[in-house]
């Protein structure tokens, strides 16, 4: 039974920290798209959303994507998918697409600048995921404290 107080606080650490990893990944290449000044005309070729949930009594979360194409400056074709963005968006609809130069990695994005507004909700987020992180760390330190001052029978083995 000791095992589940330290599998499931375990499990929920990793998933924080791989959140934490997926946005600190996602802020550093908006960044790098926005500040390599490379920009192109992109035409948005699909438009569709996805639903999660609504299971029971659950909630239902609706996230909007769209599909964009741009021909980069070396005259290579790039299409890539995007989450978020204005629902006014429409299919055919030019937009203004941000990108890095890279071999075969290129990031772009349709988003508009905005560092100020990208960096204080990352760092939110960051915040959150962080105190979370450490209350999982802090259940196990302190559940195995306790756990060590007991012995087999549960009574304390600790003199006062």
């Amino acid at each position: 039974m000791d095992v589940l107080f330290y599998l499931l606080p375990g499990v929920m650490l990793a998933a924080a920290l791989f959140m934490i990893y997926r946005v600190v990944r996602r802020w550093l290449q908006m960044r790098a798209a926005w500040n390599s000044g490379l920009t192109a005309q992109g035409r948005c070729l699909r438009m569709f959303t996805t639903t999660h949930g609504g299971g029971e009594n659950s909630r239902v979360r609706t996230v909007l994507h769209h599909v964009y194409e741009f021909t980069a400056h070396d005259g290579r074709v790039v299409r890539f998918e995007e989450e978020g963005g204005p629902g006014t968006r429409l299919e055919g609809d030019l937009v203004t697409v941000h990108y890095t130069d890279g071999r075969g990695d290129v990031v772009a994005t349709a988003q508009a600048p905005a560092p100020v507004r990208q960096a204080a909700s990352t760092l939110g987020l960051l915040a959150f995921l962080g105190v979370f992180a450490v209350f999982c760390v802090g259940f196990m330190v302190t559940y195995h404290s306790e756990d060590s001052g007991s012995d087999s029978s549960g009574y304390s083995t600790t003199m006062p």
